[in-house]
């Protein structure tokens, strides 16, 4: 397919190799002698396979074995430089996502099979925002499961996304997405100069948005001597023990703790109707282990499912009250992760984010386009994932 129609391919598929035997214990290789591993293979455009990985990171995957060591994999291609790859539950570790952005590969390529899980982990919001934080680009080719809940594809840029996410209850239909995007390999020798249109774009999502009367700037010290609202409480959001406060008010500013972690939100409501949707803002920090182990520290302001406290954290698809807000928290990450999810899993293009050298967040968000279904700043404490 490849050398008929002049492209580079990446595909997923099985791969067996064998292993060497060994009366050792800790052999890691099966009685069989062989190993079977969960594969993404390259070819380039006269049919050579110029690249093959094979995923570290399993995720319920009883047919494969997890490789030796972690592979750190890249192919080079003449008309847009050096490509990484991943796979799947891959996206979420360090190692290859964060050792290939560190590395300065700023292009992955990710086939996929993404269990959605709201309020945080939808797979566009989730990619999206990882795109934007890393400054890479993330092509995304999910396999759609409804029954599974399975969707979501899409390629992402810092700049500018464009993805497919279809409908619970929908036909299960893909969507061939085609977008023209900037090289971004730093080392790309025919790397071209952007136009014009692409500059103007590039400026008008990095740089902040002018104040509209809300949500001033302030400093972090200013947001810390807001009190911690006394009226908190725990629910649970993808197995983790969130502290949550309601937002009871049309507008307001509320802080938030859990343990010595603090998340502080100044939002206004823009209810459409007569819209009673309830909304909460929550903080986390510590061990997930629901899906892995990973080390988390966490700002969320959530649609809650119902009108009962209880329901906050769980999985919601749509909203109708629209959200003017700044959030802000104090890290000890610089892998920090904004997202805002409208209804019907439509991305907002975040207007605001910023990462101060001592750690503070910020995350800024106005004029939305449709009610608001989850806003985070998502962080990730890689090196505590395996202490």
């Amino acid at each position: 397919m490849a050398c008929r129609n002049n492209i580079y391919i990446v595909a997923n598929m099985p791969d067996r190799q064998p292993c060497p035997l060994s009366t050792e214990p800790t052999s890691s290789c099966p009685s069989d002698g062989r190993w079977q591993f969960n594969t993404n293979i390259a070819f380039r455009s006269d049919g050579l396979l110029v690249a093959r990985y094979h995923k570290y990171n399993l995720f319920h995957e009883e047919s494969f074995d997890t490789p030796p060591q972690p592979e750190i994999i890249t192919f080079d291609t003449p008309f847009a430089g050096k490509f990484g790859l991943l796979i799947c539950f891959d996206v979420l570790f360090y190692k290859p996502t964060i050792a290939l952005v560190e590395k300065d590969v700023r292009q992955l390529i990710f086939p996929t099979a993404w269990f959605n899980t709201l309020p945080l982990l939808d797979s566009v919001q989730y990619h999206q925002s990882l795109s934007r934080s890393t400054n890479i680009t993330l092509l995304a080719a999910n396999l759609p499961h409804d029954n599974k809940n399975m969707a979501g594809s899409g390629i992402y840029t810092p700049f500018s996304s464009i993805y497919h996410h279809s409908k619970r209850g929908d036909p299960e239909e893909g969507k061939l997405l085609v977008a023209r995007v900037l090289v971004l390999d730093p080392e790309w020798s025919g790397q071209r100069v952007a136009t014009e249109e692409e500059k103007l774009e590039s400026e008008s999502t990095s740089s902040p948005v002018t104040d509209s009367g809300f949500c001033h700037s302030e400093s972090y010290s200013d947001a810390s001597s807001v009190p911690s609202s006394s009226a908190t409480f725990t629910s649970f959001m993808i197995g983790d023990p969130f502290t949550f406060v309601l937002l009871n008010e049309k507008e307001g500013r509320v802080k938030v703790c859990n343990g010595s972690f603090c998340c502080h939100l100044q939002y206004k409501r823009i209810s459409q109707g007569d819209s009673e949707e309830l909304y909460a803002f929550g903080a986390f920090a510590g061990l997930h282990t629901l899906d892995g182990d990973l080390s988390l520290q966490v700002c969320a302001l959530v649609r809650c499912a119902g009108s009962d406290p209880s329901s906050c954290g769980q999985g919601v698809e749509k909203a109708e009250t629209k959200m003017d807000f700044v959030m802000e928290g104090k890290f000890g990450t610089r892998y920090v992760y904004p997202s805002v999810l409208a209804s019907q899993m439509v991305i907002e293009e975040v207007k605001h984010f910023d990462k101060s050298a001592d750690g503070r967040v910020t995350l800024k968000h106005s004029d939305m386009t449709a009610g608001l279904v989850t806003a985070f700043l998502y962080g990730q404490m890689y090196h505590l994932d395996h202490e």
